[in-house]
């Protein structure tokens, strides 16, 4: 079967459509958003994630790659020039290959509905798309049940929160809600937040973390608002030893999902 002819007026209606993806309001108005390279558009067609179309260019050993991972997805694959690539993606020297995906919606009721053993992990105005896409990439190692995306968190759309995830976006449940109202539903439904504080009496090391729980992190200069930090059940702390004051908030992160990982399956081993 002969290719189709690829798509290269940068005035093509669908171009201007792709292109819009690269804003938030594109993406918000279309439901959609772009995932850019080889490894997120397989980790795309592999999730079971809608992915509405595969932009792609001819020739392209990216382009080769996912096809050949698509296994029995049916997305539409569209052939377009170079410059169309250029246009519609976020990256400086795009791949060959990127994807239309549609959003997807998840409740925090089906979540607290269907008892999982990882923690949740509730996250307040982070405004870096690389500590949120850190976030969801370690939540998706450790075994996190959801992220719950605060008001005013950067977009989890972005590409470039995109990008950091590494493709854990498609692994990990994420709910965008009002964590002042989300979070006293997740505690009526038994699960205990859990904050960061200086000024904690326990390390997150000789609390228990392995239960039913969730973490609360904050913004990357204000911290955790105070009148969320007021719904935590407990504030840890984590040892440091050296002169830094803190850690960056995808490193706290890091160390308090894989210490309640820890818990929950090695106990005191």
């Amino acid at each position: 079967m002969r290719e189709a002819e690829p798509i290269r007026s940068l005035q093509n209606p669908q171009v201007k459509a792709w292109a819009s993806l690269l804003s938030k309001k594109g993406r918000d108005e279309a439901g959609r958003f772009l995932v850019e390279g080889a490894h997120l558009v397989v980790e795309a067609l592999r999730s079971g994630y809608d992915v509405a179309e595969v932009l792609y260019v001819p020739g392209s050993p990216a382009a080769a790659e996912a096809a050949a991972a698509a296994g029995r997805s049916t997305p539409d694959w569209i052939p377009v020039s170079e410059q169309v690539m250029a246009k519609v993606a976020e990256a400086r020297t795009p791949q060959g290959v990127a994807a239309v995906v549609k959003q997807r919606t998840t409740t925090l009721d089906e979540l607290l509905a269907a008892k999982g053993q990882g923690p949740f992990i509730a996250v307040d105005a982070v405004q870096d798309p690389g500590n949120l896409g850190t976030i969801l990439r370690s939540a998706d190692a450790a075994g996190a049940r959801a992220v719950l995306l605060g008001v005013g968190t950067v977009d989890v759309y972005n590409p470039k929160t995109i990008r950091a995830t590494m493709g854990a976006l498609f692994h990990v449940p994420i709910v965008a809600c009002d964590l002042a109202e989300a979070l006293p539903r997740a505690k009526n439904a038994g699960v205990r937040v859990v904050g960061t504080s200086l000024e904690a009496r326990r390390s997150c090391y000789e609390a228990p973390l392995g239960g039913d729980m969730c973490f609360l992190f904050g913004n990357e200069g204000a911290g955790v608002s105070p009148r969320l930090l007021a719904l935590a059940d407990e504030t840890v702390i984590i040892p440091m030893r050296g002169e830094a004051e803190s850690l960056n908030v995808a490193m706290a992160a890091t160390v308090l999902l894989f210490e309640a990982l820890r818990q929950r399956e090695y106990g005191n081993a």
